[in-house]
């Protein structure tokens, strides 16, 4: 699995309503200083209708970027009913989390 595709993978948990940050992708697929490449693998979202990159954000509760705009994104996810003042989302509230979005790593290899 490439990088990009485990980040689409960690992406496709956040369910409707909730959010992860940047980081929180990154740490959930074993590269926790990725977090900027994460934002380039999501940019690049084949299918955002399978994965919903607009629910990532940044780690301040910032909405952060988006390919089709901020606006889209704000869009989207008051859509999902995420409440965001300004361009911000309150992570106490919006933040999905359980075992930060599960780690996506590949198990590690047992040695024979």
């Amino acid at each position: 699995m490439t990088f990009a595709e485990k980040v689409w993978a960690a992406t496709q948990r956040i369910p409707k309503g909730k959010v992860a940050t940047y980081k929180d992708i990154a740490r959930a697929i074993g590269a926790p200083r990725a977090f900027r490449a994460v934002g380039n693998a999501l940019n690049k979202n084949p299918d955002t209708h399978r994965t919903p990159c607009h629910r990532v954000v940044r780690s301040d509760g910032s909405v952060g970027g988006y390919a089709s705009g901020a606006k889209k994104k704000i869009a989207w996810l008051k859509s999902e009913e995420v409440r965001i003042t300004g361009e911000w989302i309150d992570l106490s509230c919006y933040k999905y989390s359980p075992g930060i979005i599960e780690n996506t790593k590949s198990s590690p290899k047992r040695a024979r």
